[in-house]
């Protein structure tokens, strides 16, 4: 089960409680809920500030590899990791495809990515294997992610494509266009 999943449901299960229209087992489930999160946010928060610890060896690390673990302390607002950082992670969980962050807009969610190469024999159907592969890596790490842009041509400090081919003539024939022949 993942955090997504886990939310689920939770949701399903308040919605069935409203669904009875017994409106105090509905509040009474919503406060046990809060109560666990409350509870469960605080234990993860010692066990991050413990595991971070000066002196501590690189525990913490490998337990923000774990999806799961990873997501239950973004529910939290625990995880130690910057966007920028949980992006990365994600990309690199994804698998084979290379993708280049061009940007991420904070306030709408939306991260504009550029391939910069794959494993793949660079078809449709891989190139959206691989963009699925990486939404869904980001729905575990970096949750914020609410939209993935992939832009497309040459990525910046590629040369442009220059075609090389004699200039136009002037309407008379007698140069290149605009200047007078010599």
């Amino acid at each position: 089960m993942n955090a997504e999943q886990a939310g689920r449901r939770v949701e399903q299960v308040l919605d069935r409680l409203a669904a009875t229209g017994d409106e105090s087992a509905r509040a009474g489930a919503e406060e046990l809920v809060r109560v666990l999160m409350d509870f469960y946010g605080a234990s993860l928060a010692r066990i991050v500030r413990l595991l971070d610890a000066p002196g501590a060896d690189s525990r913490l690390s490998v337990l923000l590899e774990d999806e799961l673990v990873s997501s239950l302390l973004l529910l939290h607002d625990l995880h130690p990791e910057n966007a920028g950082t949980r992006i990365a992670r994600a990309l690199d969980a994804a698998g084979d495809h290379v993708w280049e962050v061009v940007g991420f807009d904070d306030t709408s969610g939306t991260l504009r990515l550029r391939s910069a190469g794959s494993g793949g024999c660079g078809c449709a159907a891989t190139s959206a294997a691989a963009l699925q592969a990486v939404e869904n890596a980001l729905t575990c790490f970096a949750p914020e992610v609410t939209a993935v842009e992939v832009e497309t041509g040459a990525a910046a400090g590629e040369p442009a494509l220059l075609q090389i081919g004699t200039p136009p003539t002037s309407r008379n024939g007698s140069g290149p266009a605009g200047g007078k022949a010599r």
